[in-house]
């Protein structure tokens, strides 16, 4: 049986397949189920052999200065220096070539007006130029006409200042205050009239009066002329001189000095204001002063200041030509002039209420 197995062993050894294990010793075993093939890399270090998955590129500066061999940012050219000084400024209105210098002394001195009278040759023409040319006769008329259509032009105006009803107490009265005048730019006739009284009563004052007017500065006209009172009685003839016009702020006045056929000497000055609120509504403010230089016992004026009256008015100006207006009154007598109202048991000291109309024509 040792023979046997010598023999087949040494046939083996022969064989290829059992050259590779000389000289190992095999044990016997039974034959096992057929396994999965063998692995011919059981036991290499694959990790070796097996080819890598792709890496990127190697950097070839690794391990290099790269700070000094990299490219750097170019240069400030101008590092180091004072830019607040260098730098250009924004930009600004071009530069005045003569900033700082007089220019009073190289430009043209300023003209000034001749001091010397103008030359006697100037006056010595013909007072109008045209008449050297054209028949002085036939300038005159062409003058006269175009100082008539143009300079002299006639108009007129009526206006009715104050139509009004005055509430106060026991005593309900009414008041007018109107004026006209008709002619030029300079030369004008006035017709002045105003008065007031107790309904269902004659007037207790009413006068009218009749004016040359003559412009004097764009602002003022001189008046001069006649008044009469119609009441009270005595009735009474005035001589009439004044002023009307325009003051500094738009006050509109209109003051007058009055002697009596009888001598006595007394005045007037009348003020107010238009307040524009709207182009419609208008606050007119007002006040009237009368005095006098001697008493007239007569008619119930002391000297001095007789009286005073103050006004506040509103009106709505549907038409320049048309304006309702409601307002207060307040009327007070002074000095000997109330004396007399009290003796003739009239009150001093008058508060009203008043509403009435605007109208000119």
């Amino acid at each position: 049986m040792r023979a046997l197995l010598i023999a087949l062993l040494t046939a083996a050894a022969g064989t290829p397949a059992f050259a590779q294990h000389a000289g190992h010793t095999m044990p016997m075993q039974t034959p096992a189920t057929p396994a999965s093939p063998v692995d011919p890399h059981a036991g290499h270090d694959m990790q070796m052999m097996a080819p890598a998955v792709p890496a990127p590129p190697a950097d070839p500066h690794v391990g290099h200065d790269m700070r000094r061999m990299a490219p750097a940012a170019p240069a400030n050219p101008h590092a180091g220096h004072d830019m607040g000084t260098m730098r250009q400024a924004a930009p600004t209105s071009p530069v005045d070539p003569h900033a700082g210098h007089d220019m009073g002394a190289m430009g043209d001195p300023a003209p000034t007006p001749p001091e010397a009278p103008p030359p006697a040759a100037a006056f010595s023409g013909p007072r109008h130029a045209a008449d050297s040319v054209f028949d002085p006769s036939i300038m005159v008329e062409a003058r006269e006409q175009l100082r008539a259509n143009q300079g002299g032009i006639r108009s007129y105006r009526v206006l009715i200042d104050r139509l009004e009803a005055r509430i106060r107490d026991g005593r309900d009265g009414y008041q007018w205050d109107a004026e006209g005048w008709y002619g030029g730019d300079i030369n004008k006739v006035w017709i002045k009239t105003e008065g007031e009284g107790s309904f269902g009563k004659t007037p207790e004052d009413a006068e009218v009066q009749a004016l040359w007017s003559h412009s004097i500065t764009p602002w003022f006209d001189f008046q001069a002329g006649a008044r009469f009172d119609f009441r009270p009685e005595p009735k009474r003839g005035y001589a009439v001189v004044g002023l009307q016009g325009l003051v500094p702020y738009m006050f509109e006045i209109d003051t007058a000095a009055f002697i009596s056929n009888e001598g006595d000497v007394s005045a007037r000055l009348e003020a107010e204001y238009e307040l524009l609120l709207t182009q419609r509504l208008i606050l007119q403010p007002r006040t009237e002063i009368n005095l006098a230089v001697q008493e007239v016992p007569e008619l119930g004026i002391g000297s001095g200041i007789n009286d005073i009256e103050l006004g506040l008015r509103l009106r709505y100006e549907f038409a320049r030509e048309f304006a309702p207006y409601v307002g207060v009154s307040w009327e007070r007598k002074l000095g000997k002039t109330a004396d007399f109202a009290r003796d003739e048991g009239e009150s001093v000291d008058d508060l009203s209420f008043v509403a009435g109309v605007r109208l000119w024509f």
